[in-house]
């Protein structure tokens, strides 16, 4: 199933079109995107049973926003793929390198993003989302929590997440507003041939700058889930943005940052594509 945030109404996403998820159920779930995750397996057995309820409608993609839209909580990992942490000069890390980002970040699939700087840079990502409450979660059941993935972008002013040097301020520097893109739905995990090992890559103009399979992440997202889990209790909703393969733009010779008018485009197999343009403040 595809789940998706449309003009912030919880919507179902068939190949007809768009059904409103409250008026096809006759209000036993509600219009809230991020509250149907509470209900999560309530939901999608009903959603399961009714794929052909309700009234049907074609919609825009700039109309879909984040599939969840204010999670309680955000992770992000860094350096979660071999390629990625070897242009930065480290080593994979033996557990996750994990910061946060601030939901007001948060945007959907399609649109325009404001410059916070000249240095913003692309981080093309899969992204959980989790289904279940989740504590001390063995690796071997970790997608048992998860509702489903989609793809994100983890976009970084890399001026401002290098302040300080030693002690940088990473998550600020991911959280200006429109800095964490999702979308263009939530995919559930039946509709995946094998979730762990997806394509994703994203251009800037046409150009392709990241390319990978998320079978190569250093920390799978069952493995992740079992890390955080570990540590803190995972809530649904909550979003894991799960890391970025190499070919950001802080390490090119010279290194390249996105501009004016640059068009990001980024894409997960079987999930779909984000496109957004840049402008200036």
């Amino acid at each position: 199933m595809r789940i998706g945030n449309l003009n912030s109404r919880l919507t179902l996403l068939t190949d007809q079109g768009a059904v409103d998820i409250e008026q096809a159920s006759n209000g036993q779930f509600g219009s809230d995107p991020q509250a149907v995750y509470d209900r999560w397996e309530e939901f999608t057995k009903w959603a399961a049973d009714h794929r052909d309820v309700g009234t049907s409608r074609s919609f825009a993609m700039k109309d879909l926003g984040a599939p969840a839209p204010r999670p309680r909580q955000v992770f992000a990992i860094g350096a979660n793929y071999a390629s990625h942490a070897a242009e930065g000069g480290i080593e994979p890390p033996e557990s996750p390198m994990v910061f946060t980002k601030w939901p007001s970040s948060f945007t959907g699939p399609v649109g325009d993003i404001v410059l916070a700087g000249d240095t913003v840079d692309w981080e093309a990502e899969l992204v959980a989302v989790v289904g279940k409450r989740a504590r001390n979660v063995p690796a071997k059941r970790g997608w048992d929590y998860i509702a489903g993935l989609t793809a994100g972008q983890d976009i970084s002013e890399r001026t401002v997440q290098m302040k300080g040097g030693a002690v940088p301020q990473i998550g600020l520097g991911k959280s200006f507003p429109g800095f964490s893109p999702s979308g263009p739905w939530l995919v559930t995990l039946d509709e995946f041939a094998d979730p762990g090992d997806l394509e994703l890559s994203c251009t800037v103009n046409g150009q392709e700058m990241q390319k990978a399979r998320t079978s190569d992440l250093v920390f799978s997202v069952p493995a992740l889930v079992a890390e955080l889990s570990k540590i803190v209790t995972l809530e649904p909703g909550d979003v894991i943005f799960t890391g970025t393969p190499g070919g950001v733009g802080l390490v090119r010779t010279p290194p390249v940052f996105l501009a004016p008018g640059d068009e990001l485009i980024t894409t997960v197999e079987g999930i779909g594509e984000l496109r957004h343009r840049f402008v200036s403040a």
